[in-house]
């Protein structure tokens, strides 16, 4: 398998859906600057996957056929919150088996405004099986919103094991405004406290409505490409895919009654022992990693999942500040989901794209200094974890 660089990204400033800015004008603000960032023209591209879950069939068409009509293969990819990463998981694989030398992973959303719902009333739904194995461990929540009770459970599950705190999910929200503060594409860049974290309306215990990410309206795109196509173009040190890895849900997801497996556990913590022996590198080599925080309890959860800290020491890894600038290893320094918003097809590729800055030294005042390893995690729950580990030459 061939080594797999990332040349070029590009990422719109996400937006509420009030902004109603269609989802062609975001895809394509951001395609032209991964191409602009990568110093190759669309017809250099070989293949492209554009991810998205709230559109019509053949959107990734609509977008890219105003760039350009060059008759290549375009891939549309839809699997919940992990969208953008699955594009970039199929873009990667055709590079690294010698299939093509350049591709395009791209992903977007144009959502509606409040909590994600079910758009299909007259067919199975696809996570029904999902609530009903949580509703088995504790109690469906009247006018709660589904996801939000699904992330809260395996913060109750936590906090039963452990013993966490409800502050210490709420600090979580604290240090995300704290970082997206600085990042000038976040939807959400002003200060709060943990005491305005913690009054803000319950949404499913201990979930308070600032824990959780906004719906929101964004683009982001990456272009990729074998070692002999950046020779060609004289592109010299690119950050490169270390190893990557893709799981979706073992049968422990329902048959252990563990509401912290139901939302993905052990997707991740599978998916990221995978990558940590493909690229022969550990948790504790990690400088930066950007994580699937769509609620400040999967964040936690995520710090265990990941080997970056013993499970069951989460808290203590957060009250010493290791999941920070200063600390051990920085989580999330865009702002994450909590702050930077969760456009969802767009996500994986957001995250991918803020890494690359990171290595490259170009994320201004959020810069992690010294960065030379990062870590990727994106899951969506019915399901699917992907994980991407970054590295500088």
């Amino acid at each position: 398998m061939r080594r797999v660089n990332v040349i070029g990204v590009g990422m719109t400033k996400f937006t509420s859906p009030k902004a109603l800015r269609p989802y062609t004008d975001m895809a394509k603000e951001a395609l032209l600057d991964a191409l602009k960032d990568a110093g190759v023209e669309y017809k250099e591209i070989q293949h492209a996957y554009t991810g998205w879950v709230y559109a019509d069939s053949c959107a990734g068409e609509k977008v890219l056929y105003d760039i350009g009509m060059t008759g290549i293969p375009i891939f549309n990819v839809n699997n919940n919150c992990s969208t953008g990463s699955n594009a970039l998981f199929l873009a990667r694989q055709a590079i690294a088996a010698g299939v093509i030398e350049c591709a395009l992973a791209l992903g977007f959303e144009q959502m509606t405004p409040g909590a994600l719902g079910i758009v299909f009333h007259d067919r199975p739904i696809p996570l029904q099986a999902f609530f009903e194995k949580l509703f088995e461990v504790v109690p469906a929540l009247d006018n709660a919103p589904p996801a939000a009770q699904l992330f809260a459970g395996a913060g109750v599950e936590h906090q039963k094991k452990y013993g966490t705190k409800n502050e210490t999910f709420a600090k979580i929200t604290v240090k995300a405004r704290k970082h997206g503060q600085h990042n000038e594409r976040a939807i959400f860049r002003n200060l709060v406290t943990l005491e305005e974290v913690l009054a803000s309306p319950m949404q499913a215990p201990p979930l308070t409505r600032l824990q959780c990410c906004p719906p929101t309206c964004g683009a982001a795109a990456a272009i990729i490409c074998s070692d002999e196509f950046a020779a060609k173009h004289n592109i010299s040190k690119p950050v490169y895919i270390a190893a990557q890895s893709m799981t979706t849900d073992f049968a422990s997801t329902f048959d252990s009654k563990s509401p912290m497996r139901i939302v993905g556990y052990d997707m991740t913590a599978a998916a990221a022992k995978e990558v940590y022996e493909k690229s022969g590198i550990g948790p504790e080599e990690i400088n930066v990693a950007e994580m699937h925080d769509c609620f400040t309890v999967n964040e936690l959860i995520t710090y265990e999942a990941l080997g970056l800290t013993p499970e069951g020491t989460a808290e203590k890894f957060i009250e010493d500040g290791d999941n920070t600038y200063g600390g051990r290893v920085v989580t999330n320094p865009s702002g994450g989901l909590l702050s930077k918003g969760h456009p969802l097809g767009a996500t994986g590729i957001a995250q991918c794209a803020e890494l690359v800055w990171q290595l490259r030294g170009q994320a201004g005042v959020r810069q992690v200094q010294g960065a030379r390893i990062a870590l990727q995690q994106n899951i969506g729950i019915g399901g699917a974890c992907v994980i991407t580990m970054y590295r500088k030459n």
